[in-house]
């Protein structure tokens, strides 16, 4: 545990001094928020289901891309075989990094939080649920990027991250409710789960598809990761 603390805080400020990661960790859910808020393309019924998606986007950006690109190139680059010499070992890489992007994640949260305020977002939401569904969506999304970046040569990783990550802002990250099967995947139930917290409210069922891809994705991580 002692080892997975350390390793969080080296990997915390790794992203902190990283300016592209701050960009997209931090400026583009914004941007985001005030399109869904300005332009209402996707026909939001709420204006918090656009604070919603806002989140999801962030949090699938800092978990799930940043998180398996890196990786990859750790791979490539021989830092993960250097890792491999110590005795974190995958559990410990795993939560060393989901406890990163955890904090930054709820970084992200405040902040978007005090922008949807600032755009004129005064109607409840109920923030412990929200925080919930951050800390799930973070622990899938870093379970998810173990599992490809941890596996796959870093040029594929790079196009099948960033491809993936379009392909859950469709499949329940950004979309209205009403999703069907789509709100049995990560995204989708990350995506049901804030936009039921952004309007005061608790979604039982997505906290609980969320939570059992969380156990399952760290677990397949954990036993997946190549360390060269």
């Amino acid at each position: 545990m002692k080892r997975m603390w350390i390793h969080s805080s080296w990997e915390l400020k790794a992203l902190l001094r990283n300016g592209e990661q701050l960009l997209i960790s931090f400026a583009l859910p914004i941007i985001a928020l005030v399109g869904l808020l300005k332009f209402d393309a996707l026909g939001l019924t709420d204006s918090r289901h656009a604070l919603a998606g806002a989140l999801a986007m962030a949090i699938l950006a800092s978990a799930f891309t940043a998180q398996a690109i890196s990786l990859a190139i750790d791979r490539r680059y021989g830092v993960l075989r250097m890792f491999a010499t110590t005795a974190l070992g995958p559990g410990g890489l795993l939560g060393g990094k989901a406890i990163a992007i955890t904090a930054v994640a709820l970084l992200q949260t405040l902040t978007l939080g005090i922008a949807a305020w600032v755009l004129g977002i005064r109607e409840p939401v109920n923030w412990l649920y929200v925080i919930v569904c951050v800390v799930l969506g973070v622990i899938a999304g870093v379970g998810l990027a173990v599992l490809i970046g941890g596996t796959m040569r870093a040029e594929a990783v790079i196009a099948v991250a960033n491809l993936l990550w379009i392909l859950m802002l469709m499949m329940g990250a950004l979309l209205p409710p009403d999703l069907g099967f789509f709100a049995f995947l990560p995204p989708g139930a990350l995506g049901e789960g804030l936009r039921a917290a952004t309007t005061g409210s608790f979604d039982a069922l997505s906290a609980g598809v969320l939570a059992a891809w969380a156990a399952a994705l760290a677990w397949l991580a954990s036993r997946s990761l190549k360390w060269d």
